[in-house]
């Protein structure tokens, strides 16, 4: 599901450049993993505006090299242009040169899997992902893309999200990939309470069969939450007696990583005298 272009009152008051750039956005946001390639029809559909609209997007988009027509004509693709510029993106992010040592740490000390990941507004992306001894395994949950409301990444990040952006998550669907998947808005709503209370989540077998993750949230330099680390492991191994250790280790990386981008990070202590 694309992000939602502005509504006829909010559009009104944007100068004429930004409401294209904004459409533009909406059209390749259609775009996913699942759905690398759709019509003109399905992205008219999708962010609900003309199709005449549209194709002028799409042409606009098609020029620049953002997106590629297919040889049928039927069809369209995101582009070369966007992939060499997200290649650029992801070389210079600060969040992966900062975390990596804290990543590889975090591996040794917990002997299970970590995943580094990044919010986009909706999904979470993978930035890094480590084990402690290179082993393969099956096990390995796979986040890249996922919904951030079914992961131990993503809630951690999502609890810290406004409640707009909490409510356009669940509005987007909260599919089912096991029987602990959180379904229900007003349930998914108490649990990332939960999370932010305590300061970490915990991804009981929600998005992968048999996984379980504990993550906590990282800050950027002006304190906002964008980020998640977390260990993940076959949930016989990683225990119920084990998540209180494992977070403590999870919420140490997460701080110290939250420190190196710039973030002031409050004990409980000073948190009540400010």
């Amino acid at each position: 599901m694309a992000a939602p272009i502005p509504n006829r009152a909010e559009t009104e008051r944007l100068p004429g450049t930004l409401k294209s750039l904004r459409k533009m956005v909406a059209v390749l946001e259609c775009f996913s993993p699942a759905e690398r390639s759709l019509t003109l029809a399905d992205i008219a559909r999708n962010i609900a505006l003309p199709k005449s609209t549209v194709h002028r997007l799409l042409a606009s988009l098609r020029e620049v090299g953002f997106v590629e027509q297919d040889r049928d004509r039927e069809s369209y693709r995101l582009g070369l242009r966007l992939f060499r510029l997200g290649s650029i993106a992801l070389i210079n992010m600060d969040l992966h040169g900062e975390a990596r040592p804290f990543v590889e740490r975090l591996a040794r000390l917990s002997g299970e899997g970590v995943h580094l990941c990044a919010f986009d507004g909706q999904k979470m992306v993978t930035i890094d992902h480590h084990e402690p001894d290179g082993r393969s395994a099956d096990w390995v949950t796979t986040i890249t893309g996922c919904p951030a409301y079914c992961t131990g990444v993503g809630k951690a990040t999502l609890a810290f999200q406004s409640i707009e952006t909490i409510d356009w998550v669940i509005a987007a669907g909260l599919q089912r990939f096991t029987r602990n998947t959180i379904t229900d808005g007003v349930a998914l709503g108490a649990d990332l309470a939960e999370v932010k209370a305590r300061g970490y989540a915990v991804d009981n077998a929600e998005h992968q069969i048999g996984v379980r993750c504990i993550a906590a949230p990282i800050r950027n330099g002006v304190g906002e939450v964008f980020a998640a680390i977390s260990v993940s492991g076959p949930a016989e191994r990683i225990t119920a007696d084990r998540i209180e250790t494992l977070a403590e280790l999870v919420i140490d990386a997460a701080s110290q990583i939250s420190q190196r981008l710039g973030a002031q990070i409050l004990t409980p202590a000073m948190e009540v005298q400010a």
